[in-house]
C-alpha cells in the first residue's frame, strides 16, 4: 500500500469514529478525559518524584510540599475562574448550576492561578528562590498527556478547532472536519518538553519554568484563533487576554539580569 493510500485510510478511520471514545479497561468503562487526566496527574507525579530524587532540591520538604499544595489548589481555582470568564452570557446562565459551574475548567487558568498561589505562599512561609523548575517536564507530559483524552472526548470537550479543509481535519461527530487542535497542543508538548529538557543545564534557576510559561502561553494565544470562542476585547478571548497578560509578566521576568533573584 502507498504512503499516500495508507495517510488515507487512517484519516477515514478517523472520520468513523463515535466520539467521545469509551475506554474498557478490565471490567470498567471509562470515559476517556477521566482516563487520559488521571493518566497525565500520574505521569507527571512519576516524573516530579524522578527528578526531585535524582536532582535534589534547593528547599526543605515540607516547604516543598507547601508549594506543591498551593500549586493544586490554585490551579484548581484558576481553572474554574477563567472558564467562567470566557463566555459571561453564557455563565450567567447556568450560575446556580453546580454541576456545571464546577465541571468546567481550561489549562491556561490552572497554569496561572497555580503560579500566583505559589508565590502567594511562598511569601507567607518565606520562601525567597524559585521552586518552578522541578514542575517543567512533569507539567509537559502531564499536559501532553491530558489533551489526548480531550480530543477522544469529541465536541463535549470544547477543546476542538474551527471548521478546516486540511486533509488531516477530523469528524467530530457533527459532520464537520475541525482541526484536531487538542492534538496539536499534545504534540507541542512533546516536542517543547525535549527542547526544555536539553536547554536546562544552560539556565539560571526559575529561569526554565519561566520559558516554560512563556512558550504554553505563546502557543495557546496562537492555536486559539482557530478554536471557537466569544471574543472579549481586541478581537481575543479570555484565554487569549489572560496569555498575554501572562507573557508581558514573563518578558519582564526574562529581561532580568542572570544574578538577579526569579521567584518563579
Amino acid at each position: 500500500m502507498s504512503s499516500r493510500a495508507s495517510k488515507l485510510r487512517v484519516l477515514d478511520y478517523a472520520g468513523s469514529v463515535n466520539f467521545p471514545v469509551w475506554l474498557t479497561v478490565g471490567g470498567w468503562t471509562i470515559h476517556p478525559h477521566l482516563f487520559f487526566e488521571l493518566l497525565g496527574y500520574a505521569v507527571g507525579g512519576v516524573i516530579f518524584l524522578a527528578l526531585r530524587k535524582r536532582q535534589g532540591d534547593h528547599i526543605r520538604t515540607p516547604d516543598r510540599w507547601s508549594v506543591v499544595t498551593a500549586a493544586v489548589l490554585g490551579a484548581a481555582a484558576g481553572s474554574r475562574l477563567l472558564f467562567w470568564m470566557e463566555d459571561p452570557a453564557a455563565t450567567a446562565g447556568y450560575w446556580l448550576n453546580a454541576p456545571e459551574m464546577l465541571g468546567g475548567k481550561t489549562l491556561v487558568g490552572a497554569l496561572l492561578g497555580g503560579w500566583i498561589a505559589v508565590e502567594l505562599t511562598k511569601r507567607w512561609i518565606g520562601v525567597r528562590v524559585s521552586t518552578g523548575d522541578l514542575f517543567v517536564l512533569p507539567l509537559a507530559a502531564g499536559i501532553a498527556v491530558g489533551r489526548v483524552g480531550c480530543f477522544l472526548s469529541g465536541l463535549a470537550d470544547g477543546t476542538y478547532g474551527s471548521p478546516t479543509t486540511l486533509p488531516w481535519g477530523i469528524d467530530l461527530g457533527d459532520g464537520i472536519p475541525r482541526h484536531p487542535t487538542a492534538l496539536y497542543e499534545s504534540a507541542f508538548m512533546i516536542l517543547f518538553g525535549a527542547f526544555l529538557f536539553r536547554l536546562a543545564p544552560r539556565l539560571e534557576r526559575g529561569r526554565l519554568f519561566t520559558v516554560f510559561i512563556a512558550g504554553y502561553l505563546a502557543f495557546r494565544l496562537a492555536i486559539d484563533f482557530i478554536k471557537p470562542g466569544a471574543t472579549m476585547a481586541l478581537g481575543l478571548t479570555a484565554i487569549q487576554l489572560a496569555c498575554v497578560v501572562g507573557l508581558v509578566i514573563c518578558a519582564r521576568r526574562l529581561r532580568r539580569p542572570a544574578t538577579s533573584p526569579v521567584p518563579a
